[in-house]
């Protein structure tokens, strides 16, 4: 069976092509092109009954589905607390484009983390639109810890990653730790070996210290400019170092409180093509402001800002990636690139990019439908309507 949506703006491959179509097959992308050519499927089919479901986008922007490798829970409950509260946070975000995700776990004891990196993997073994885990500590810098638990910070060790890349079972697709930390450099060496990419993040590291880490295999750098020194003219620091490497991709929350939409925008042409647009969603992404717990640590959610009760330090953010998508083109960052910083670019720097982040054929058939407004209108995943 076939579902082809058709009279389409079609943004991908850093370009929009009016009037455009795609149709999925089995799961897939299984041709597209412009104008009526698409018609030739059913006439080519035994019966028209061959062709499941036509969809007229009315000129409707079509992207591929959008991918969030940096994101904690939604709907009033994180990915740190079991399988039913997962399946309810990934149905929020689904409903706003993500149609995969690397699910973040915060910073945690060993005995903990390692059942819940455990857990993630034995649901996406049987759901593809979970490609596995990320873990946003405990190897992190005390003086930019954010919304994390600072007595469980730990120095990096060979032993306690190894149970770590084992409980994942070749899903654990990312780490963030800090390069400055002890035994950092050749963490980074062993996740790498293992098939994880590293990140740099909530890090008092030096533009030195993080080109080293970047060099050691590092290619991210998590959520950029926050929980990290900032750019100045005699101390570049970690941010300027990752926008000279262009091995490396720069996480950005694109909400307008953690990066200035301004800042957004010199990112943006300081590092083309190498800015993944996160989430960092905490609990409260899709649920109403409020107390809510990220870690361990109280947190108060006033006007759609989650901030930690004891020090006012920013917790996550309540963010979708529609809604960052608005954002960034308000900003003046071009359509075609601001939707490769959601789909192409974080599929490539978590080793996705195989067949997804695309349309093209052959691509997994994810997509989403927006309006003049970029607000969702449809969403599909592996070529059936979410």
């Amino acid at each position: 069976m076939i579902t082809v949506i058709h009279s389409a703006r079609l943004v991908d491959d850093g370009r929009v092509q009016p009037d455009a179509w795609v149709a999925f097959a089995d799961g897939l992308v299984r041709a597209t092109g412009t104008g009526d050519s698409w018609r030739a499927l059913r006439e080519s089919a035994a019966s028209a009954a061959s062709l499941a479901q036509e969809v007229d986008a009315a000129g409707a922007y079509l992207t591929p589905g959008f991918i969030d490798i940096h994101g904690h829970g939604g709907g009033g409950v994180s990915f740190d607390d079991g399988a039913a509260a997962i399946q309810a946070a990934r149905a929020v975000h689904r409903a706003h484009g993500t149609t995969r995700a690397v699910l973040s776990l915060v910073t945690a004891p060993l005995a903990d983390l390692a059942p819940r990196v455990a857990l993630i993997a034995d649901l996406a073994a049987t759901d593809p639109t979970i490609l596995g885990s990320h873990l946003e500590g405990p190897f992190l810098d005390p003086g930019h810890k954010g919304a994390h638990t600072e007595s469980l910070l730990r120095m990096p060790d060979a032993g306690e990653i190894a149970r770590l890349i084992d409980a994942g079972g070749g899903t654990l697709r990312q780490v963030t730790l800090a390069p400055e930390l002890p035994g950092a450099l050749a963490a980074t060496r062993q996740l790498v070996a293992a098939g994880t990419a590293v990140a740099v993040g909530h890090t008092n590291a030096t533009a030195d210290e993080a080109q080293a880490a970047f060099d050691a295999g590092a290619t991210i750098l998590t959520h950029a400019f926050n929980a990290m020194p900032g750019i100045h003219h005699r101390a570049p620091g970690p941010v300027v170092a990752a926008m000279r490497d262009a091995r490396v991709t720069l996480e950005l929350i694109a909400d307008g409180v953690h990066v200035h939409p301004d800042v957004i925008a010199l990112a943006f042409a300081g590092a083309p093509g190498r800015i993944a647009l996160i989430t960092d969603a905490m609990a409260a992404a899709g649920a109403p402001d409020g107390p809510y717990t990220l870690g361990g640590l109280a947190v108060t959610v006033s006007d759609g800002v989650a901030r930690l009760d004891v020090d006012g330090a920013i917790a996550g953010s309540t963010l979708t990636q529609d809604a960052a998508l608005r954002l960034v083109v308000a900003g003046g960052t071009a359509l075609p690139d601001a939707v490769a910083a959601l789909t192409r670019t974080p599929a490539r720097a978590v080793g996705a990019e195989d067949r997804l982040g695309t349309l093209r054929q052959g691509a997994i058939g994810d997509a989403v439908l927006l309006d003049d407004d970029l607000q969702v209108i449809g969403v599909w995943v592996g070529g059936a309507r979410d």
